[in-house]
């Protein structure tokens, strides 16, 4: 148990999206791991079709606070609405299907104290998932690792421990849930990480498969970009265009050559295909990593969120 000097206010996050079988037992995990803390959980329903936000509301627990979104928003913007509403010292994010564990979370809190850590996320020693989960995770994992060296060995796991200033400075958009550890990182966050349990799901749906790898990959390159060429893309484009501009010059010099000797040089659709097939996959990147930054400019340069909440429901039994 938790040294009585370091029981501060605690915001427990978690998004749930079709999780009704799960948020009852879940909260009573919660609520025996924290005994003696003051603490809040904070579901955020990101629009999901099942009784989920019903059973959050029914339980009337005076420590529930439910953010229920117009529309399905994703986990990421389920965290931020969470983050954005936490009220805790210490902000910990956990899943919603009962894999994590919340007795890990008095640990993982003193940690964070006593060792002077602004992140510390969970490592699943043992983990209780199917191959089909397991093979993308290990492969982001190792992505992250090699692309960033910021050398954690479990970049998914979804319970971790954030110091209130860490969570807050966050922008989290898309899907760069995935690349939290690695968001706190590029802000300065001293991170850590320790051994947690981990459980098999037993209720409801996987959200997960192996289109999550092509996701993460493409996530990265825009944090990667974020992170070197954020203030300064024209060395990044500029290279490209130099090194473009290099072969398209080889290459007419070439068939110039080729033409003074008297060959005919009409007509290579092979050379033509080739040089439509990359313009045209420049232009996807361009196009997407501009749209991003627009984005990211929209929302913050008007202090607005990328959500839409409908209401917010607190126990009528709060205040008493």
């Amino acid at each position: 148990m938790l040294d009585k000097r370091f029981r501060k206010n605690i915001s427990v996050v978690i998004p749930v999206y079709n999780e009704e079988a799960n948020v009852i037992p879940l909260t009573k995990r919660i609520d025996d791991s924290l005994k003696g803390f003051n603490y809040e959980i904070i579901f955020v329903d990101d629009f999901s079709k099942d009784n989920t936000k019903k059973n959050i509301i029914n339980m009337n627990n005076p420590n529930i606070i439910l953010i229920e979104f117009r529309k399905n928003y994703g986990q990421s913007l389920a965290l931020a609405a969470g983050f954005d509403h936490a009220r805790g010292d210490y902000i910990v994010t956990l899943d919603g299907d009962l894999q994590n564990d919340p007795s890990d979370i008095p640990h993982m809190i003193e940690k964070a104290e006593t060792e002077d850590w602004d992140v510390v996320t969970g490592v699943r020693v043992n983990r209780k998932d199917s191959l089909i989960r397991k093979l993308p995770s290990k492969i982001a994992n190792f992505l992250i690792r090699k692309a960033t060296h910021l050398d954690l060995k479990d970049q998914g796991c979804a319970i971790k421990v954030f110091r209130k200033e860490t969570a807050k400075d966050l922008k989290l958009y898309g899907e760069m849930h995935r690349f939290i550890n690695l968001l706190a990182y590029l802000n300065g966050a001293k991170i850590t990480q320790t051994p947690v349990k981990h459980h098999p799901r037993l209720n409801g749906k996987s959200k997960y498969g192996l289109n999550r790898t092509v996701k993460v990959i493409n996530d990265l390159i825009l944090i990667l970009f974020q992170r070197k060429y954020l203030q300064r893309p024209v060395h990044l484009f500029g290279n490209f265009g130099l090194f473009f501009l290099f072969i398209g010059l080889a290459i007419n010099f070439y068939l110039l050559i080729l033409k003074f000797l008297g060959h005919d040089i009409w007509g290579r659709p092979l050379l033509i295909v080739g040089v439509i097939f990359i313009i045209i996959s420049l232009q996807f990147f361009t196009v997407g990593i501009i749209a991003d930054l627009l984005m990211r400019t929209y929302y913050e340069s008007q202090n607005k969120r990328p959500y839409s909440i409908r209401k917010i429901h607190i126990s009528e039994y709060k205040n008493n």
